[in-house]
């Protein structure tokens, strides 16, 4: 690995040094919508990513996965010669912003790894200038901000650090950027002022607090939104043990009535965001925010209850159970941290057989036809309201529904 105190001088690739901004990991999720909001105010993007096969699909003019009302933008950016595409980091534009899309992950023992930033920073660090604005934008472990502040100064590096977290739902990332505020934050006045005055190009608002509060801010909304779902899938299971339709019950709460409006309907809270940050959340709290703790049970064991109470129903050892939707969540091909996987994978332990379809997912071989799996299976398994389900022909199988999502099927769970 080179130095990362040190200050190579590339040698530039064509077009890299025309860029007025530099976003890494820019042909992810959090990526693709920024570059595309940022060109369409007027800015040259360079969208620095690894992965080769996702920059020659923008080139190309197509999207590597679902994000709404992304391709006109992608097609008149490139039209305008807006995006500059580059693979590596040498490659990264030495004028202008550096937003940098990487978080912080966590391991198989639910601790975050401090370790995958600082790796992508070291990697950046020979072809950054000082004086350079560095942006965190994906969720970061708290604390992150000052550390990678006090880091580039233990390196005699002068950047100006700064942390704007992104906040927007997966798929309709360019509708909310232009329509929801966005959280700045420095640790510097200086990095502060000129992230402020980057962010105003495509944001209708701003709301500047200090580094610290920022990544709490994350953090917080995402472990409260995973704490909403648990409380509903919570209630339902107590509904369900009773012998009481739960969707009864919370229209009954909810019609004309307020303060109950935000209650989610219960199903699969899943994805790559909730999960993790509610545990990053706990790991930094030493073990104790028992909120979060308590959700992850009540989530993640939702699938694992499903499956009992089939078991208890039904000898689903001579069934074969066909599951409905793959991805994370509705309308959407991403499948990270799905629960519908884990769903799967628990009842091959029980049934004959499994089978699985989705119509946007692509990336998973084993994927069937939406008619070869209802027509094959004896019981049916909405694992993701996708709309395409909702009036769909399943031949009056019996369904297991836990969103309330099916009015004219044979719901039996």
């Amino acid at each position: 690995m080179n130095n990362p105190s040190s200050k190579p001088t590339p040698a530039p690739q064509s077009g890299t040094t025309q860029a007025d901004l530099t976003v890494v990991g820019g042909g992810g999720h959090v990526g693709i919508p920024l570059v595309l909001a940022f060109a369409e105010a007027g800015m040259t993007v360079n969208v620095n990513d690894r992965n080769e096969a996702v920059l020659a699909t923008l080139r190309s003019g197509k999207l590597p996965f679902i994000e709404h009302g992304a391709a006109p933008l992608l097609s008149k950016a490139l039209a305008n010669n807006r995006l500059i595409f580059t693979s590596s980091s040498s490659a990264i534009s030495r004028c202008g912003p550096v937003i940098v899309t990487i978080g912080t992950p966590v391991d198989e023992f639910l601790n975050p790894v401090q370790k995958a930033v600082q790796d992508c920073i070291d990697a950046l660090l020979p072809y950054l200038d000082d004086g350079q604005l560095l942006i965190l934008r994906s969720t970061v472990y708290p604390g992150t901000t000052a550390w990678l502040d006090a880091y580039l100064k233990r390196l005699g590096r002068q950047l100006k650090v700064a942390f704007c977290p992104e906040r927007v739902v997966q798929g309709h990332g360019i509708k909310e950027l232009g329509a929801m505020p966005q959280i700045v934050s420095g640790v510097s006045g200086e990095a502060e002022e000129e992230a402020v005055a980057l962010f105003q190009r495509i944001a209708p608002e701003l709301v500047v607090i200090k580094p610290l509060e920022a990544e709490f801010a994350k953090l917080f909304s995402n472990a409260y939104r995973y704490i909403e779902f648990a409380a509903t899938n919570q209630f339902y299971m107590i509904a369900k043990s009773a012998g009481a339709d739960y969707h009864a019950i919370t229209q009954a709460m909810k019609h004309n009535y307020p303060r109950l409006k935000t209650l989610p309907r219960p199903g699969f809270a899943a994805g790559p965001c909730l999960f993790k940050d509610t545990m990053q959340l706990a790991a930094f709290a030493r073990n104790q925010f028992g909120l979060g703790q308590a959700a992850m049970q009540v989530n993640e064991g939702l699938v694992l209850q499903l499956v009992d109470d089939l078991r208890r129903s039904y000898d689903i050892s001579n069934m074969t159970i066909g599951l409905l939707g793959m991805a994370f969540k509705a309308e959407i091909d991403d499948t990270r941290a799905s629960l519908s996987y884990k769903l799967k994978r628990t009842l091959q332990m029980f049934a004959r057989e499994v089978l699985t379809t989705d119509p946007f997912v692509t990336t998973d071989p084993t994927l069937l036809p939406f008619d070869e799996v209802v027509d094959r299976s004896d019981m049916l398994i909405l694992c993701t309201p996708h709309s395409a389900y909702a009036d769909a022909d399943l031949d009056g199988k019996p369904v297991v529904d836990v969103w309330g999502f099916l009015k004219n099927a044979n719901v039996v769970y």
